[in-house]
């Protein structure tokens, strides 16, 4: 029902990168936070190829809250190499890809808050899609419970029956395991969305 309010994820190249980060909080009035953890996976003929994750060694406190989240101490999170040390490798897997995240709105600004802080240039790409504001439609007339944001990664690895990768590791976050998460679950929103009506 309302498959066609899910179009939008039939009109998504088969090539394309999935990006999530962890970081030491929420943004407040110092500012946003720093990412402690940032994932990719690579999607390759609607089928993924690669997951990376780049551990980053942030200059503000995790708080306790985040470490609850993603399970990562400060001590830990000190032995990690920097952002910038690290760029090159992640500004390539950005190069000219579209990338898809679950909650843009968050994760996009703190990356290019990153890249302008250190003065490190972003590489051409073709685009940032939201996968959870692109179900807000849809979502609101399944009744699903949602955010002002949209549905969350939990409600629709649920709701489509995708095998939820974050319960072997404790129900813990993890950027390279939601970027997976996010991959998969978009793919069977593609599927349901291009069904027959």
């Amino acid at each position: 029902m309302y498959k066609e309010l899910l179009w939008i994820f039939t009109q998504l190249p088969d090539d394309y990168i999935v990006l999530d980060t962890e970081t030491t909080g929420l943004p407040d009035e110092i500012g946003l936070p720093d990412i402690v953890t940032l994932g990719i996976t690579v999607v390759r003929s609607r089928e993924i190829a690669e997951s990376v994750e780049f551990k980053t060694r942030p200059q503000k406190h995790i708080s306790e809250e985040a470490q609850s989240i993603h399970g990562i101490t400060n001590e830990q999170a000190a032995e990690f190499e920097s952002f910038e040390a690290q760029w090159d490798q992640i500004a390539e897997y950005l190069k000219e890809q579209l990338i898809v995240i679950h909650n843009a709105s968050f994760d996009w600004p703190i990356l290019l808050d990153h890249a302008d802080r250190y003065d490190l240039p972003m590489p051409p790409m073709k685009g940032v899609f939201c996968s959870q504001t692109a179900t807000i439609p849809w979502g609101e007339e399944m009744k699903l419970p949602h955010s002002h944001r949209g549905p969350s990664l939990d409600t629709l690895t649920e709701y489509f029956g995708v095998e939820n990768l974050r319960a072997k590791d404790a129900g813990l976050h993890g950027a390279k395991i939601d970027s997976q998460q996010t991959a998969r679950v978009v793919e069977a929103m593609r599927q349901v969305g291009g069904a027959s009506i």
